[in-house]
């Protein structure tokens, strides 16, 4: 994708506002970045950031409980919402002609959700959120490695330590003034990014956010967040699970450099060698000639105010062998670095994955807010094929050196009783 014109301006109350024109089809994609998530949390009340994003569906000062979902089922919209370490975003992608209806939406709960706070909209919605954690966390197999994986990774109280969804003790323990101080505390334009990606006039565009945004307050200044910086793991740290699971598992985690660096686009593209897929050292070792592992792969998580993170996942009757060969492979790409067919690889891997990203409006909109809400640029969005193109193979070598070496990650390792 060719780097396409961006139209930016900020609000005289902070907020940050990004419209890109994209004629196509008549969508209009409207994304909304927060700049706050699980690392912004308190001690006792992990948890809140993603229980405030389902209490934000639940009506403002002039939208019933059940409305905002109600109008944008009836304008074809698709939208959701999510949450995680660094942040909260929330999107709709809408036919251009309800673009009127999806800005006066946002505006209307960024501006004054909390006269819809309610004590029953509150249990409704902790309890929503404690039966996710059943679902996806607590009763199902292996569902509980990543909560495990970074309770391990990053030392007791550091920002990353605990994972979005919180416990079910600090969900209960969740008040309404809690939530009311939360909101008051980040929920204001000016820790807020939106872009606009579609079919739309950028000047008509902005005129409109004016219009809708304009005359909210600009709110206090953010708190500034805890120090998470850290430098690699430097032992093993294992925990073993005994669960009802259909196979022994493996699962590490590994810190890496922070994002926005030369070295952390290096260590995605060694992650990439080393575990992405089938065509990986680590699935043709352990899969294909060991035949010790059903299932491998690895994958790079990027924070940006503290260290990154690959995650390494393999299913086999012997976590022990599994781990062992892990950390012969990882041994010997520290020694020797990539093959120049493995970097070409994974670069070109890194540029489809860019593309993929960003070619519907709605994913473009949401790329553009995460850059201009991380690194204060959207358009650096558009420079993600040229920084892993940067990358050299003694880049990656040196960077698996010191981030992957072997033995040295947080190892949680599922097997049922004996």
């Amino acid at each position: 994708m060719a780097e396409r014109p961006l139209h930016e301006h900020t609000l005289g109350n902070g907020l940050r506002v990004v419209v890109c024109e994209d004629h196509v089809v008549p969508l209009a994609a409207v994304n909304l970045w927060y700049a706050v998530g699980s690392r912004h949390e308190q001690p006792g009340r992990t948890g809140l950031a993603h229980l405030f994003e389902h209490l934000m569906f639940q009506g403002s000062g002039n939208v019933a409980e059940g409305e905002h979902a109600a109008l944008m089922e009836s304008a074809g919209a698709a939208f959701n919402a999510t949450t995680s370490f660094e942040r909260t975003n929330y999107f709709e992608t809408v036919p251009v002609s309800h673009l009127e209806l999806a800005l006066w939406l946002e505006a209307d709960r960024m501006g004054t959700l909390p006269a819809a706070l309610t004590q029953v909209n509150l249990d409704n919605q902790r309890d929503v959120v404690k039966n996710e954690r059943r679902q996806r966390y607590d009763n199902v197999p292996y569902g509980d490695a990543f909560e495990h994986l970074c309770a391990l990774t990053f030392p007791s109280g550091h920002p990353y330590a605990h994972t979005p969804i919180g416990s079910m003790e600090d969900l209960d323990a969740t008040t309404l003034d809690d939530c009311r101080d939360f909101f008051a505390t980040w929920y204001a334009p000016g820790n807020a990014v939106l872009s606009i990606v579609g079919d739309v006039d950028p000047e008509e565009t902005l005129a409109l956010v004016e219009r809708f945004f304009g005359h909210l307050p600009a709110g206090a200044a953010v708190p500034g967040a805890a120090d998470g910086r850290l430098g690699p793991i430097s032992k093993l740290t294992t925990r073993h699970v005994t669960a009802d699971v259909p196979s022994p598992g493996y699962f590490g985690m590994l810190r890496l450099p922070a994002d926005g660096t030369h070295e952390l686009e290096a260590a995605e593209l060694a992650t990439e060698i080393l575990g992405g897929g089938s065509g990986s050292r680590l699935y043709d070792r352990l899969v294909r000639r060991d035949e010790i592992a059903t299932e491998l792969g690895a994958s790079v998580i990027r924070f940006v105010d503290g260290p990154s993170a690959a995650l390494i996942q393999a299913m086999g009757p012997d976590t022990e062998a599994i781990a062992a060969a892990i950390d012969e492979e990882l041994e010997a790409f520290a020694a020797n670095g990539p093959d120049e067919d493995e970097a070409v690889r994974a670069v070109a891997l890194a540029e489809r994955g860019f593309l993929e990203s960003t070619e519907t409006v709605t994913g473009l909109a949401n790329s553009l807010s995460q850059q201009a809400t991380q690194f204060g640029d959207p358009a650096r969005v558009f420079s993600a094929p040229a920084r892993a193109a940067a990358v050299t193979s003694a880049d990656i070598q040196n960077v698996a050196a010191r981030w992957l070496a072997p033995g040295a990650r947080a190892v949680v390792t599922y097997g049922a009783a004996e």
